[in-house]
This record gives C-alpha cells, sequence and structure tokens, in this order.
C-alpha cells in the first residue's frame, strides 16, 4: 500500500501522543494481534452442528454489517466461497423480501449481530426470521449465531436457545468492530484468509506505532483535514474499483458517525462529510462538481495496480470512430488505471483542490486489512485534532430514545 499526498503540512504530533495514550483503552487497536483460537473451536463446533450450510444470513445494521459486506463483496468479485452471505440490514419490507428470496431457509445459518444486544431494526428482523422458520416447520436448533457485548440482554437470550454466541470486545465500538468476531466469524465460515486480513492491519498499525512509512503519512494528512475543516469539509473518497463500492459505505459511516460531534471543550458543532464515488462511472457526474464547484472538497483517489484479470480490447477498427482506435489492444487494467491517472493530473494541476491517492497491489485479505486499519487509524488522529470524542454517537442514541417512546406509546413494547 502506497499513499502520495499531494499537499504539504507540519503534522500535529500531539495527536500521534493521543493515540499512544488511548491504546490501552480503546479496543480496536488490539484487533490485529489477537489471539485465534476461539474462532478455530467455534468454527469446528459450527461445521460439526451444520452439515448442510449454504447460506449465510446476516442480521445487522450500521457497524454490524458494513465491514464485513464490504470485505465479502470485495473478495467475492475475485474469489470462490463455499457459502453466500446475505445481508438483512434495513427495516424495508421489499428490501427484505428480495433478500430472502435468493436464500433456501433449509440451508441457511442466520448471525444476529448486535453490540448493545438491543437494537430494534435488528431485532425486528430477527423476529420475523423466527417466525418464517416456524412457518416452514425449519428446526432452530443451532442455525443462530449471536454477536454481542458479553453481559448483554441478547447474550441472555441465546442461553434459551441450542446456538451459538461470540463476543465483541466492550471497548471495541460498532463501527471499529469488523476485525472482531463481527467480520471475522461470517468469513472464517467461507474461507476468508483471517490471519492474512489480520496481517494487513497488523502492518498499518506497527507502521503507524514504529514510526515507519505510514506515520508520517496519516499524521500530515490528519493535519491538514483537521486544520482545514472548516474550508474544504467534504472529503470525497474516490474508488476506482467497482469491487471496493461497499467500502465507500464503510468509509461514510466511520467518518460520519465518528467526526460529526460537537467539540468536548466547548459547544461548537464540528464535523467533516464523507462522500464515496466510484471511478470511471462518476467521472462522468460527481467529477464535474469538484472540478468546477465550491472549494470545499478533498480527494482521496483509490487505484488498484494489478487486477489480476487480463482482458483486452479487440483490435476492431470502427467506420467514423478511427480516432478512437489508440485503445485497441490495451488492457482494461491499464485503461482504468489511465483514467485515474488523467484525473488525478488534473484535479492536481487546478492547484487549489487537495488531493492524495492510494494504491494498493492488489485485491487480497492483505490488502483489505490494511485499507481498513490505516482509515481507523486517520479517523482517530482526526478526531483529537478536531478535539471530538470519536467512539460515541450522542445523536444517533437521541433518535433510538425517541424511536422506542414512540412505540411504547402504540403499545407495541
Amino acid at each position: 500500500m502506497t499513499n502520495k499526498l499531494f499537499f504539504d503540512v507540519k503534522p500535529e504530533l500531539s495527536a500521534y501522543e493521543a493515540t499512544c495514550k488511548e491504546k490501552s483503552s480503546v479496543g480496536y487497536y488490539d484487533l490485529p494481534e489477537q489471539d485465534l483460537d476461539y474462532l478455530e473451536e467455534y468454527k469446528k463446533d459450527f461445521n460439526l452442528k451444520n452439515t448442510n450450510i449454504e447460506h449465510l444470513v446476516i442480521i445487522g445494521i450500521g457497524g454490524s454489517s458494513l465491514g464485513l459486506k464490504a470485505i465479502y463483496r470485495t473478495l467475492k468479485n475475485t474469489k470462490d466461497f463455499s457459502k453466500k452471505i446475505h445481508f438483512l440490514e434495513s427495516t424495508d419490507p421489499i428490501a427484505i423480501k428480495a433478500e430472502l428470496e435468493k436464500v433456501e431457509l433449509n440451508k441457511a445459518h442466520f448471525f444476529v449481530i448486535s453490540k448493545s444486544g438491543t437494537t430494534i431494526e435488528t431485532t425486528a428482523i430477527y423476529k420475523y426470521i423466527l417466525g418464517l422458520l416456524s412457518d416452514e416447520k425449519i428446526s432452530e436448533e443451532y442455525r443462530f449465531t449471536y454477536v454481542t457485548d458479553k453481559g448483554s440482554l441478547l447474550e441472555a437470550h441465546s442461553k434459551s436457545k441450542k446456538s451459538f454466541c461470540l463476543f465483541i470486545p466492550t471497548n471495541v465500538g460498532g463501527r471499529f468492530s469488523v476485525l472482531s468476531a463481527v467480520g471475522l466469524a461470517p468469513l472464517a465460515l467461507i474461507e476468508v484468509d483471517i490471519k492474512a486480513l489480520l496481517s494487513g492491519a497488523k502492518q498499518i498499525k506497527n507502521s503507524f506505532f514504529e514510526s515507519g512509512y505510514i506515520k508520517d503519512i496519516l499524521l500530515k494528512k490528519a493535519t491538514y483535514y483537521a486544520k482545514n475543516s472548516m474550508k474544504y469539509n467534504i472529503n470525497t473518497l474516490f474508488v476506482y474499483s467497482e469491487s471496493f463500492k461497499y467500502f465507500t459505505e464503510w468509509y461514510v459511516q466511520l467518518w460520519g458517525e465518528s467526526l460529526g460531534k460537537k467539540q468536548l471543550n466547548s459547544s461548537f458543532n464540528v464535523g467533516l462529510t464523507p462522500v464515496g464515488i466510484i471511478g470511471p462511472k462518476d467521472q462522468h457526474s460527481f467529477l464535474q462538481l469538484i472540478v468546477d464547484g465550491l472549494r470545499d472538497k478533498t480527494v482521496t483517489v483509490l487505484k488498484i495496480r494489478n487486477f489480476n484479470y487480463d482482458i483486452r480490447i479487440p483490435e476492431i477498427n470502427l467506420k467514423e470512430l478511427e480516432s478512437l482506435d489508440s485503445i485497441n489492444k490495451l488492457s482494461f487494467n491499464s485503461l482504468i488505471n489511465l483514467q485515474a491517472d488523467s484525473i488525478i493530473e488534473a484535479l492536481v494541476d487546478k492547484g487549489d483542490i487537495p488531493v492524495d491517492t492510494i494504491e494498493l497491489e492488489c485485491i487480497n485479505e492483505e490488502n483489505l486489512g490494511k485499507f481498513i486499519f490505516y482509515y481507523e487509524l486517520l479517523t482517530s488522529l482526526v478526531a483529537h485534532m478536531m478535539g471530538v470524542d470519536a467512539y460515541g454517537q450522542p445523536g444517533v442514541e437521541q433518535s433510538k430514545v425517541i424511536l422506542k417512546k414512540k412505540l411504547q406509546n402504540r403499545g407495541l413494547l
């Protein structure tokens, strides 16, 4: 993984000291080096009790699904998996129906993922699934894996059934939990290389905390974002790979929910707005706004050096389109990177659009682990520099309280 900044700034070292200090209390820092014995035991027990499972259905929302979905959907285009993963992450009835039409219930295992254990959306969908299994007369034994905080009401519920229960470390927040059991357990069951995923994350962690290459890069980038947060308050992740589409969704949650806060030592409301777009498709839409619109956006372009799939444009000459013969015999791998490079050069040439590039060698578990931990670290650094708590979400909690009151008033709880 390489990261090139087309801007310069003196890095704010106090944020580095703050992350070193919080490393002992914020749990996501420890995930790259976690003991995986629990996962091996779970997988062995799962395979003993489930011999015909072809579908894993994830019931969760936000941090309980977005990171896992990003990894699965990104790797799915390059690997063949032993099982399919489906996501039930909305109370939209059409979305629920459409996703379940792809699932053979008698060959499905369900993950109910909620850190608090009392997420209303997750509980609602879980109850619906229980009703379907009952209607189809499908046994519930070992049909569910619950992933939650130790001591939660969902853990207590899991003990009433023959099921599996895995735990999220108490000091790991939902949107930082993808490298915990939340993501690792389903991925392990479909034979994703979990060790390589964590190895990639560990490489970024070590490079940062042991004063490697990534430390200076991340500190400069975070410093620039924080110091210019009033001017460049929109951060655009421009991904040149359709496979990374769902990583833009994960990034939007991580960035938005972590940085949009009231400052800890003042009454000011601050934040940075994340936008995820896909190249080259969005060259023909959102790019116009970046190039000629308000100068309120930074741009990070993600490139994949080698897509490991070599298809080429045939040497076909089209009447009246001879001027485009320059693309003949060109690989699509080369074409998409030439497109990305052209956009980068055009943006840099403007002189007033902050740009940086991230390049991954290829799409695999190790590089996804690097990308995940890179953005988690960047989020923590920017939060320290902006004076906000990256790990709470009081605005979200308020809406949950209101919803529960509305449901109680309707006699539904």
